[in-house]
């Protein structure tokens, strides 16, 4: 049987694209109708990768940055044989319950590493998956870890100002088995890219460290080429510019707008059937070709059955080692060990900011988990990030600290990446005002549950004569407000490390630790078997008769709630303290537990921020909350706390009308 020529399984991509697309009446198939001719030589020839085992470590990664076209990736994973891809998945292209969304979901979808679709992202995290590639390399070798990340980027891509950091990034860390494959087809919604970009892309990519290369996208023996010269070792990673037309086939549409993200329409469907050559029915694959992608689907076998044997001959601590890393478990032993470190933090209190705790958990816990990998974007020596004994990442490999410059986007897309790739945790650190910047990775991690860690110090105004640009209002709520994000924001050195264990535990998805830049006390005396933070929220101070009212405060406020509860217990005001370091833990505990906590008096809640979100806790937001309404002042801490009236004697003025108010 004659082999397929290259554009009889492009044109398998291509009406599989264009009948899903048909079908649901909602999408994009002008991008898979370009890149199919990129896709399938990679897909056929050079990608690294088994359809059956699509966990397999040491496979080569696949990103689809311009998620948009996902169908040219469900097509591409119907066609190789990936379990449980069948064409009624592709019938069912952006239903309900399908394992074909309309952008790539990963979790969702076999063989979709990330989840793409905001522009950019998808090459940021191939930013983290190269960096682990490398990093995981130097650590356990090439004979175990080699493999490439290949991405492909459409316009927006490289508009995105993600996409700009990611590339500067990427060329600084010189990753040279980062391939970008450009998808250079000059169209954006509105129209031609010339409406909006007039810079020379292979000129920026090149100023940026890269090894530019460039091929027809539509001429076969060009694109593997290119492929070919950009798997050449070399420590700069590869950005190929590929020339297509978008919506190629298409008679009409072709190289249009109209045919981005709009349906070609039953007519020009079927015009392009003919353009094509293609005879066959909707969904319909002659045997021949499917076979043919199915045996480029099983053509990674050999060495991933190869790969295997080298892993199985491992000595067995090493094995065992890898396959604890792999599976994201915890050391043996770990959970006594932390404990005990626990015990010797309450047993030494220390009146240190929060962000200083988190350096010292840091200590104790890179120490114990090699897979920590950490960095900053730009502040290290603010956020207090860089543990003992952490030296920057190399570009031989070795390293576990990341200086991610000023691009807390690009960390926080990287540090998806890194955490996706199996093997490594990552956690990284800017100030809590410039969440904003890293927000929509920061949505991403909690879409897909991935264990990372943003460590945002300077958490209110508490940071002082930064002033009102500095100090973050409304970033609690707006990071509350991610579903599966969870928010720490510790009241002391043993809080901070509990945190820090809750945000590392096994089950745990994406967390915030919003960490204070001036000192608190040390408010946990007590040593206690369990972690009270774990609970979400727990009585730090109890009455020794019925509350006349229950104080909830989070962070730096809970020593002032303390302070607070001391003045109204002498004017005969019995009011509990309750730390509140995480509320989507919280909400997890049964009713009873968080109704025994929050108790039946009236409620007054503290915390240096915006007011929005108490409403769940209290009985009136405006009322019944010691916070902020505005936006800071420039003023040393101390003089904005009291500027903006938190204060203990202002908590206990405030609560005493409230505990009144209630006889």
């Amino acid at each position: 049987m004659a082999v397929p020529a290259v554009r009889e399984l492009a044109n398998c991509v291509r009406v599989l694209a264009m009948d899903a697309v048909e079908r649901a009446a909602s999408g994009h198939p002008g991008m898979p109708l370009g890149m199919a001719d990129a896709a399938t030589v990679l897909f056929t020839r050079f990608l690294k990768y088994d359809a059956a085992a699509p966990e397999w470590p040491d496979r080569d990664r696949f990103i689809l940055s311009n998620g948009h076209g996902s169908m040219l990736q469900y097509a591409l994973l119907h066609l190789t044989g990936y379990e449980g891809m069948d064409l009624e998945q592709l019938r069912n292209f952006r239903q309900l319950g399908s394992r074909t969304p309309g952008h790539p979901e990963h979790g969702e979808t076999p063989g979709v590493e990330v989840t793409t679709g905001p522009l950019g992202q998808g090459l940021g995290a191939g930013v983290g998956m190269a960096l682990a590639e490398r990093l995981l390399a130097a650590e356990l070798g090439d004979d175990l870890v080699d493999h490439r990340t290949w991405v492909f980027a459409g316009d927006g891509c490289l508009m995105e100002g993600v996409g700009q950091e990611a590339m500067s990034l990427a060329g600084h860390l010189g990753l040279g088995k980062l391939i970008v494959v450009f998808d250079d087809n000059a169209i954006t919604i509105d129209g031609a890219t010339s409406l909006s970009r007039s810079e020379d892309v292979r000129a920026k990519a090149a100023a940026c460290g890269w090894r530019v290369l460039e091929a027809d996208g539509h001429d076969p023996d060009s694109i593997a080429a290119a492929y070919a010269a950009a798997i050449e070792p070399g420590e700069a990673p590869v950005f190929i510019n590929l020339a297509t037309v978008i919506g190629w086939g298409a008679p009409t549409k072709r190289g249009t707008a109209g045919v981005h993200g709009t349906p070609l329409g039953a007519e020009e469907v079927e015009r392009t059937r003919q353009e094509l050559g293609w005879e066959h029915g909707p969904f319909e694959i002659p045997a021949p070709l499917l076979e043919a992608w199915r045996a480029a689907g099983r053509q990674g076998a050999a060495a991933r059955e190869a790969w295997e044997g080298r892993w199985a001959a491992l000595p067995e601590e090493r094995r065992r080692e890898g396959e604890r890393r792999l599976a994201g478990r915890l050391p043996l032993g770990f959970a006594e060990r932390a404990r005990e470190f626990c015990a010797g933090l309450v047993a030494a209190p220390q009146a240190v900011a929060t962000r200083k705790a988190s350096q010292t958990a840091l200590d104790f816990l890179v120490a114990e988990l090699p897979e920590l990998v950490g960095g900053s974007a730009d502040l290290t020596g603010s956020n207090l990030t860089q543990a003992k004994g952490m030296e920057p990442c190399g570009r031989d490999g070795a390293g576990r600290y990341v200086h991610y410059g000023v691009r807390e986007f690009a960390m926080a897309a990287a540090m998806n990446g890194l955490a996706l790739h199996g093997g490594l945790l990552p956690y990284g650190g800017t100030f809590l005002v410039f969440s904003d910047y890293a927000r929509n990775a920061i949505r991403l991690a909690a879409m897909m549950r991935l264990r990372a860690v943003y460590v945002l110090t300077h958490d209110s105004i508490g940071l002082g004569e930064d002033g009102p640009t500095h100090q973050p209002v409304e970033h609690l709520a707006a990071l509350r407000a991610i579903p599966g994000l969870r928010v720490f924001r510790p009241a002391d050195a043993v809080e901070t490390f509990e945190c820090w264990l809750l945000a590392l535990a096994e089950d745990a998805g994406p967390s915030v630790l919003a960490l204070t830049r001036q000192g608190v006390p040390q408010l946990r005396a007590e040593d206690y078997p369990v972690n009270r933070c774990a609970a979400g929220a727990y009585v730090l101070a109890e009455p020794d008769r019925a509350r006349d009212l229950t104080i909830l405060a989070t962070g730096s406020e809970v020593a002032l709630a303390l302070e607070a509860a001391k003045e109204l217990e002498a004017d005969g005001v019995a009011a509990a303290v309750v730390s509140m370091p995480c509320w989507e833990l919280f909400e997890e505990q049964e009713q009873k537990h968080r109704e025994s906590v929050l108790g039946a008096a009236p409620r007054l809640a503290v915390e240096a921020a915006g007011k929005f979100g108490w409403s769940r806790y209290v009985a009136d937001e405006r009322r019944d909350v010691v916070g902020i309404d505005g936006f800071g002042v420039s003023a040393p801490a101390a003089d904005a706390y009291r500027h903006f009236g938190i204060t203990a004697a202002d908590i206990a003025a405030r609560g005493r009308e409230l505990a009144r108010g209630a006889d």
